[in-house]
């Protein structure tokens, strides 16, 4: 099982989806070969150098944590049933209510769709809280995500960051 990387009053959880089965394996968020997540992060300026899955952890120090929507990992998300993302639901309240991040970031739109039982989602800014937290959603770093280019992932993440640093002004 991965286990969370997550603080008390961090300005952002990410939310993945659900771990992969290298990253369940190695117990490092995002350490398959193909997923973009530390490149991305790094290049929409996040972080001011690309984090190795291996120090997933010192993303505490930028002040983001890291959690899945469900625990159990496989190899693709859309292996997930709905029971489990309706399991999943009321620990995820609990913890968000718990830590009480500024935003929480759904990594793909799937998790935030179960969760807030909503059929169309836009990505970026959602209109309402989660737990009292503002919502953004962006595309899933995942390699197995085609539709999106790095260059699109690092555009729809930067627009999250700019989103931050403007309100801390």
């Amino acid at each position: 099982m991965l286990k969370d990387i997550i603080a008390k009053d961090l300005t952002i959880v990410f939310c993945g989806i659900n771990p992969g089965l290298k990253s369940a394996e190695e117990g490092y968020h995002f350490s398959g070969r193909s997923n973009r997540f530390w490149k991305v992060m790094h290049q929409a300026g996040f972080t001011p150098y690309q984090i190795e899955a291996e120090n997933d952890r010192s993303i505490l120090d930028f002040g983001y944590g890291l959690t899945t929507a469900v625990a159990r990992a496989t190899s693709r998300a859309d292996e997930l049933s709905k029971e489990e993302f309706d399991h999943s639901l009321e620990l995820f309240k609990t913890k968000i209510t718990r830590f009480q991040p500024k935003y929480i970031v759904f990594l793909g739109k799937a998790a935030y769709q179960a969760f807030s039982q909503k059929k169309q989602i836009l990505w970026g800014p959602q209109s309402e809280d989660f737990c009292g937290s503002r919502v953004w959603v962006l595309p899933n770093t995942s390699g197995l995500n085609r539709g999106f280019t790095l260059d699109a992932l690092v555009t729809s993440y930067s627009g999250l960051y700019h989103e931050i640093h403007s309100n801390q002004i």
